[in-house]
């Protein structure tokens, strides 16, 4: 039956149409944009899941920047360490020297002050971002410090941060509240540094804190006269070999920190190119197949519109009827 009416042909040819021009919407969303999943309408799963992880990936960005902030601090405590172990190792040089009986020991003691006041200076130096592992002026002890490491996600979604803590009270060098804290300040006893102690103390300290009277050392500061006697400059010279050891103690721990900061961080690095590589396989376009798709529909709406025009121009022959 032909109708002038209800033209059934033209209708579906709308109809068809209508859906290829859709698509083409749709596609050419996805190549503008580059996502196949850009809104939850698209896919709610996966679309929630790449939402979560650009969240996290953020937060592991900050996480690598704690991480470079971190390692500054622990190199510069490094390099403070060993300039402190190289300027010891020349106090030890010179005690060494002053054992010689025609030594002039008050000039050898001239040149130890300017290397204690060396040391002075490359503890109080070794600060960054105001954070000073080297040097302690405040009454409480030097505590744990704590380096922003990972960012964590459980299995039931709940998130939490990891660290890495670095014993601080084990690098003080010079301690002005406390001088038994620091390694530069504290009392050594050099006769229980004997292959056999007598049992009479001899406390040796390199550096005079200037600690309040409670917390103060009272051994006897290293230093040299011209009554030094070579019983005294062999204790002095067991304390500063100790001191040297201590040393080395605390910037081989601040090397193993370092060593796994660096570690972190490029795991961390790694992480992030992996989570990223992760959301673009859920929601990233095929651009190869989505231009094909394109290409196709270009060609189905054109012969849509074609076929709409024909369905429309066939309701025409009804005239030829009627002449």
């Amino acid at each position: 039956m032909t109708s002038i009416n209800t033209n059934a042909a033209a209708m579906s040819a709308l109809s068809t149409l209508r859906s290829i021009n859709s698509e083409m919407e749709a596609t050419q969303g996805r190549i503008s944009s580059g996502l196949r999943v850009e809104n939850a309408s698209d896919n709610a799963a996966y679309w929630s899941i790449a939402t979560t992880m650009r969240s996290d990936n953020k937060a592991l960005s900050t996480v690598g920047d704690a991480l470079g902030l971190g390692a500054a601090k622990v190199d510069v405590a490094y390099t403070g360490l060993n300039s402190a172990i190289d300027v010891v190792n020349e106090i030890k040089a010179k005690l060494v020297a002053a054992t010689e009986s025609s030594v002039d020991k008050t000039k050898i003691n001239s040149e130890l002050t300017e290397l204690k006041n060396q040391l002075r200076s490359t503890a109080e130096s070794a600060s960054f971002s105001g954070d000073n592992w080297l040097l302690n002026t405040d009454a409480a002890a030097a505590g744990t410090a704590q380096i922003t490491a990972s960012f964590n996600r459980a299995s039931d979604g709940k998130v939490s941060i990891g660290t890495l803590d670095v014993d601080v009270s084990s690098t003080i060098l010079i301690d002005t509240e406390n001088a038994g804290r620091g390694i530069l300040t504290a009392d050594v006893d050099a006769d229980a540094l004997l292959a056999t102690p007598t049992g009479t103390a001899a406390n040796y300290f390199l550096i005079d804190a200037s600690s309040s009277t409670a917390a103060a050392a009272t051994g006897t500061e290293i230093a040299l006269s011209a009554t030094t006697t070579e019983a005294e400059v062999n204790a002095m010279l067991r304390v500063v070999d100790n001191i040297i050891s201590n040393l080395t103690d605390a910037a081989s721990g601040l090397g193993a920190i370092q060593k796994r900061v660096d570690m972190q961080n490029e795991f961390v690095s790694n992480l992030m190119d992996a989570i990223s590589q992760g959301v673009g396989r859920l929601v990233d376009a095929d651009m190869n197949q989505e231009s094909t798709r394109l290409k196709a529909l270009q060609t189905q709406q054109q012969l849509g519109i074609q076929s709409l025009s024909i369905a429309n121009n066939s309701s025409q022959g009804v005239l030829q009827l009627f002449r």
